[in-house]
């Protein structure tokens, strides 16, 4: 379990800001992560690696000279929401470009993606590496599809070293997919890990087995197996990670040992002795090897093993020197390490423009009901994480807590400003975006978004209004996410919605001025319809999102996200009836 926090909601940046203060002179604190101290050297390119929290040292620890330049850190097993993204690399991009380095995951394809296209727009190079090491994770042949796991390890380091030595964004781009096509990971759990404050782990393995192709998130694994000894999981690593041919042959190997949590050192010597051996047996010749704690998974009982072949230019920029706190590696590093900050961006608050009468009156409406949201998935938060356990990684309902939350501080605030209909549900789609992360964050911060633009802040809100905006919210969540009905997601439970909507939209002619009564009572049965579908996902085997590699294992439980959703249409059509 994890003992020592203060509220569970505020541990992620807690802990990084526990971590700043025992590093003050290699790290300095600014919105949604960390940079270096002293400011990235002129035209060279920043490196910024990040991720969700609770995989310590991955990734702030990797931060300073040789490595990374800077890591966004959302919360425990989410992604960073692109604000978090976007200002972590605007305060370590210094004229030579960024590289986005993340494990490949939906929510952190999502939220980087995003912000890539917000520093593209002002004219900054930004280039994407999504390490994809997980062999449990994917098909033979498709391995830029699978997860990123503890191979994040050596090829961000990889790409720093290139960096410090010289290398031009075009160049370590190149070298950083250079080191993650070389990379396999397979992984072992002997039990699952608890969320700061959770009463129970997010899975158990059963007595006597181990899990096997367990992911980082706490996605329990694919197979369980009687529990080995040493010797015998050391021979499941190696021929997990050998039997693929990589695109780079090679007799020399960097390899990663990599503690998840709980196992300790003693052990996983115990296990390097046999796993040496066997490298060494297959011919091959091992190059500084890494036996510790480098990608955790909180307090997760596992192990895993990465196996990177290596070329001359790989095996140059392995071995090169790195001064980061949770990653030191002897000899003086190269090149130019920065000098002194100058200006911090921070973010601020976007103005509120000016509103009339009628649509603040609309506004103050809406965040009475994003007040009665709130209500409402804080009574649902353990049940949606239950659900959420069973082949995901059991965040959901923590996060929809933490964006509804947001979202209606956000509109509060915005309503005291005077903001009309449109910027409050701006502000607040923002605010659920920025503070939830993760992927259903980045699609209830659109969705918002996107209901809003349908609103003025010059007129109160018409039932037309209303419905356009919901049916545009739908189709910005399936447009951004990915997912189509079948694929055991949101979608399942919106598409009916939206579609129900749309179809009594042209029943009323689209007309403005329909009667309220008619708008509320379509809103209802749209909302039950998507009731139903969030229901009938119970069915379904997951093929989208972390659940996919776990698929059969959601059989029998609805999925979370349709459930959530259907559930605050649901709130929504109640609310509009009184």
């Amino acid at each position: 379990m994890t003992y020592l926090f203060d509220d569970p909601k505020t541990f992620p940046t807690d802990a990084v800001e526990g971590l700043v203060a025992a590093h003050p002179e290699e790290l300095l604190r600014v919105h949604g992560g960390v940079v270096r101290a002293k400011a990235t050297p002129a035209g060279q390119p920043a490196l910024v690696v990040g991720g969700g929290s609770g995989h310590y040292p991955a990734f702030a620890g990797w931060v300073g000279p040789g490595f990374a330049h800077g890591a966004p850190c959302g919360n425990i097993f989410s992604s960073p929401s692109a604000d978090q993204v976007y200002s972590v690399a605007r305060n370590a991009e210094n004229g030579g470009g960024v590289i986005l380095g993340f494990g490949h995951y939906a929510g952190d394809v999502l939220h980087f993606g995003v912000a890539a296209e917000k520093l593209r727009a002002e004219g900054i190079d930004v280039r994407i590496v999504a390490v994809s090491d997980d062999v449990a994770s994917g098909q033979t042949g498709e391995h830029r599809d699978r997860r990123g796991i503890a191979g994040d390890l050596p090829v961000f380091k990889i790409a720093g070293a290139a960096i410090q030595a010289g290398a031009d964004v075009d160049d370590a781009e190149r070298l950083a997919w250079k080191a993650n096509d070389a990379t396999r990971t397979l992984g072992v759990a002997f039990d699952g890990c608890t969320l700061p404050g959770a009463e129970d782990a997010l899975f158990h393995v059963p007595e006597g087995t181990m899990a096997i192709g367990l992911g980082i998130h706490g996605e329990p694994g694919i197979d369980e197996q009687p529990m080995p000894s040493a010797k015998k999981l050391a021979k499941i690593l190696v021929d997990g990670v050998l039997a693929e041919t990589t695109e780079l042959v090679s007799d020399r190997v960097a390899v990663v040992l990599n503690g998840l949590g709980t196992v300790k050192y003693e052990e996983m010597f115990v296990v390097w002795k046999h796993v040496s051996q066997l490298l060494t047996a297959a011919g091959l010749t091992i190059v500084r090897p890494e036996v510790g704690e480098h990608v955790t998974s909180l307090d997760m009982a596992g192990l895993s093993l990465t196996v990177m072949r290596l070329d001359d230019e790989l095996a140059q920029h392995w071995l090169a020197p790195a001064d980061a706190p949770a990653f030191r590696r002897g000899g003086t590093v190269p090149g130019d390490l920065g000098e002194e900050r100058g200006e911090i961006y921070v973010p601020g608050e976007d103005p509120i423009p000016a509103a009339s009468e009628e649509s603040r009156a609309s506004a103050s409406r809406t965040v009475g009901i994003l007040g009665k949201v709130e209500e409402l998935l804080v009574e649902l938060e353990p049940e949606l994480g239950r659900m959420d356990q069973v082949a995901g990684d059991g965040d959901h309902g923590q996060g929809m807590v933490l964006g509804i939350r947001a979202a209606r501080a956000a509109a509060e605030r915005t309503v005291q400003g005077g903001g009309g209909a449109r910027t409050v549900l701006v502000q607040a789609g923002a605010a659920w975006s920025a503070e939830a992360g993760g992927t259903s964050g980045a699609l209830w911060g659109a969705a918002l978004t996107s209901l809003g633009s349908a609103q003025t802040d010059d007129a109160a809100v018409t039932g037309e209004q209303l419905v356009t905006g919901l049916v545009q919210a739908v189709e910005a969540i399936e447009r951004l996410g990915g997912a189509t009905p079948g694929d055991k997601t949101m979608v399942d439970a919106a598409v009916p919605f939206r579609e129900a909507l749309a179809l009594a939209q042209a029943g009323r002619g689209g007309t403005a001025d329909a009667p309220a009564e008619s708008v509320s009572r379509s809103i209802v049965t749209a909302a039950a319809r998507a009731v139903e579908a969030a229901e009938a996902t119970a069915d379904i085997s997951a093929s989208k999102g972390r659940a996919r590699n776990h698929g059969d294992k959601s059989v029998g439980t609805p999925d979370p996200g349709a459930i959530s959703f259907s559930r605050i249409v649901t709130l929504l059509g109640e609310q509009l009836s009184a």
